[in-house]
């Protein structure tokens, strides 16, 4: 499939954040590990297929219950917000090409929202450091929704924020929960490559509509447009 001559078709990028526009999925493993390891907990190999997809509160909830920690999700809510700041800020780059991608986008004219399963003060982090704030004209948090992805909600909502309909949206995700949460919305999905879901790659490229290694494919495929344009 050419996925750019479809996206030319769209009038709104939906992004999810970790594991799609910025390489952060290693950082929630290692928390995962540090923070469990302070109550003497290991954890298990299948903790971040479990929670993917959760919203922020929903995993909290999920750990509290699960390992039985002594914890308000609250207080496990700012642990994991203290755990992550500084990472987020000083060590999470965007993923490949998709600075590049972004200003292609805005230049066209698309309206772009964010979509995560992120805390919010986490979210405003990243995006502050990496200077990108300025692309998006929606950033969402599945807490601001009734149900966590795979569930449609959060894409409905930034959807619906941004004045556009389900069908001229394209959905960017890296896990099989946010592809099902975009084509349960009605949406065009596009599956990008991450390390941590490497191991799912067979199952992403099967949910969603495309697939691409990173957001540098796109711009190869535009670069690649413009050059037949010249030479035509």
């Amino acid at each position: 499939m050419n996925t750019m001559e479809t996206l030319k078709d769209k009038k709104a990028f939906l992004f999810d954040l970790d594991g799609t526009l910025v390489d952060s999925m290693w950082m929630w493993k290692a928390i995962d590990i540090e923070y469990l390891g302070r109550f003497n907990i290991p954890c298990p190999d299948d903790l971040q297929k479990t929670v993917e997809g959760m919203s922020f509160t929903e995993t909290a909830v999920y750990f509290k219950e699960r390992f039985g920690l002594d914890r308000s999700v609250d207080a496990i809510k700012a642990d994991w917000v203290d755990m992550s700041l500084e990472k987020y800020k000083k060590e999470v780059p965007l993923k490949e090409g998709a600075r590049q991608f972004l200003d292609w986008a805005r230049a066209r004219g698309v309206r772009m929202g964010i979509a995560t399963s992120n805390g919010r003060a986490m979210v405003d982090a990243v995006l502050d450091a990496l200077s990108i704030s300025s692309y998006f004209d929606q950033v969402t948090t599945a807490c601001e929704v009734a149900a966590g992805k795979p569930a449609p909600d959060i894409y409905l909502k930034v959807a619906s924020d941004l004045g556009v309909v389900p069908g001229d949206c394209a959905v960017f995700e890296d896990v099989p929960a946010g592809i099902q949460a975009g084509k349960a919305a009605g949406m065009f999905v596009v599956a990008v490559d991450d390390p941590a879901s490497a191991h799912m790659e067979e199952e992403k490229r099967r949910l969603a509509d495309s697939h691409i290694h990173s957001f540098a494919d796109l711009v190869r495929q535009e670069e690649e447009f413009e050059r037949r344009g010249v030479c035509s």
